[in-house]
């Protein structure tokens, strides 16, 4: 069995400081930086991608809704060809600094309220599957299982890789409890640990009320502004590994 472990990070702005990545980069193979409008700014991008690269950790655009205040964690109404273009704008910024660094850019991952919102918005997903086609339709998309936004890159011969995340709730439906929600953030290294595992080698999760659903993925999310990120992450890979799991980049998982 194989797994990529992915990360949310290049997410500190100017002096503020947010998640420990060089500690991260050391346990995860595919890192998803942002881009600068929810989080980040050039300089971040840029040192991110660069410890990325000397710790050989595949990278990935992390575009979210502008909204530096609310951390991209607030819906906005947008048209398709205002969501298009920052996208794209997000998008072509990291990958800027990718090839200057001479690596590949891998994969997109969408970040907080425009990560949930196309998860059940269909013609949101579609606008999101064009424009990254229109970036660069090699490009892999981590979505949701079942979702809309899986359904739309596929449609779009898009590859995809369905996610799952070590360190939130689930709700009935396979989606994620909202983080306004009690439980909605699991914190204990060892339950994030066993919810991984239990993800890749039996291919399902218990939900916060719990009920036992399916869920097939290739790769696991842990967040680095949780706190003790860095523990959950460590744990989480020691126990893939000790159920026989291999954990590798994205590009392998996909093959």
């Amino acid at each position: 069995m194989l797994v990529d472990l992915n990360c949310d990070m290049g997410e500190s702005f100017g002096h503020y400081n947010l998640g420990d990545d060089e500690t991260m980069l050391r346990t995860v193979t595919s890192a998803n930086i942002a881009c600068g409008l929810h989080a980040g700014d050039p300089v971040v991008m840029a040192r991110t991608v660069g410890l990325a690269k000397r710790n050989r950790v595949s990278v990935g655009a992390h575009p979210g809704y502008p909204d530096l205040q609310g951390f991209g964690r607030r819906d906005m109404e947008l048209s398709a060809n205002e969501l298009e273009s920052i996208l794209i704008y997000q998008i072509g910024a990291l990958a800027g600094f990718v090839r200057t660094a001479g690596i590949p850019l891998v994969h997109v991952k969408l970040h907080g309220a425009l990560y949930n919102t196309v998860a059940r918005n269909a013609a949101l997903a579609e606008t999101v599957a064009r424009a990254i086609v229109a970036f660069d339709p090699r490009l892999v998309v981590i979505a949701l299982p079942v979702s809309a936004l899986e359904k739309a890159a596929r449609t779009l011969n898009l590859r995809v890789a369905r996610e799952g995340f070590a360190d939130r709730a689930y709700r009935a439906d396979g989606t994620l409890v909202p983080r306004s929600e009690p439980g909605a953030v699991i914190h204990d290294p060892i339950q994030a640990a066993d919810q991984a595992v239990r993800m890749v080698t039996r291919n399902e999760v218990e939900t916060i009320d719990g009920r036992v659903i399916p869920l097939r993925i290739e790769t696991i999310c842990i967040h680095s502004d949780t706190p003790g990120a860095a523990c959950i992450a460590t744990e989480a890979r020691g126990a893939l590994e000790s159920a026989g799991v291999e954990v590798v980049p994205l590009t392998k998982v996909l093959g």
